[in-house]
Formats: structure tokens, C-alpha cells, sequence
């Protein structure tokens, strides 16, 4: 089944670029949109995830391995949790560097200082060693 096509629309439209009034508002229009759309691309290219990295460590000062390091993310309460490698290190990547983040670890009955990686803090690579020193609360 073929829709009429509806002449009139199509005429006017033409008509409308032909027209000085309005082609003199459209281009600055064009112009001006077409600039936001740069800056804001530009700007998503600006952002720089962070990454936060560090070595878990026991009372003596000794790495500790498979502790379980804590990330929060204060904004959300989103909590995403990182296993020690062998060597004590975790890594956490991807960080949104406009949000302020809650970190610290546990093994076994001991637990770490809960640091705080603050958003006006512009390094984009932060290395925080983590010391198992507290008992952890009883639940």
C-alpha cells in the first residue's frame, strides 16, 4: 500500500532554506551546536579513570597474602573487593576520580585502617599500603 506523499511539507521545507530571516538564525544555531558537541567531547576525553594499587602488609611489616582488600564507593555504597596476590599487592582500576572512595583489608581476625581516597586528590595512579594492625569488630 503507498502512503500520499504530502507535497506541501516537502515544499515548504525548501522554501524555509531559501529564506534570509531564518537562514540567518540557522547557521549561528548550527555553529553554536556543533561547538557544544566538540567540547563535550573533548571534555569525556579529559577524564582520567584512576587506578588505586598497594601492598597489603601484617603487624610485622611482612606481605600478606590472599588478605581481602575493600573498595567503597561512597556515592553509591558499591563495594567491589580484591584478593591479595601472593606478594600482598591489589589493584583496583577504572576509578571515577569524582567520587570519593572508602578502602581497607582483612585476614582472618585482623583488619586494616580504613583510609579514604578523597576526589580532590588529582594523582591518577595512587599507591596505599595497607597494614593489618586491628582486630577486627565482632559482629
Amino acid at each position: 500500500m503507498k502512503l500520499p506523499l504530502n507535497v506541501s511539507v516537502f515544499s515548504s521545507l525548501a522554501c524555509s532554506t531559501r529564506n534570509p530571516t531564518l537562514r540567518r538564525f540557522m547557521v549561528p544555531l548550527l555553529f553554536v551546536v556543533l561547538a557544544a558537541v566538540a567540547v563535550g567531547a573533548q571534555k569525556k576525553g579529559d577524564l582520567q579513570l584512576r587506578v588505586v594499587r598497594g601492598t597489603v602488609l601484617d603487624k610485622d611489616e611482612n606481605p600478606a597474602p590472599t588478605a581481602i582488600v575493600y573498595l567503597k564507593n561512597v556515592k553509591s555504597q558499591a563495594v567491589k573487593t580484591y584478593i591479595a596476590g601472593d606478594k600482598g599487592q591489589y589493584r583496583f582500576s577504572g576509578l571515577d576520580p569524582n567520587v570519593d572512595y572508602e578502602i581497607h583489608a582483612e585476614q582472618k581476625d585482623l583488619m586494616s585502617s580504613v583510609r579514604t581516597v578523597s576526589s580532590f586528590d588529582s594523582r591518577s595512579d595512587i599507591d596505599m599500603p595497607l597494614k593489618l594492625t586491628k582486630k577486627k569488630p565482632t559482629r
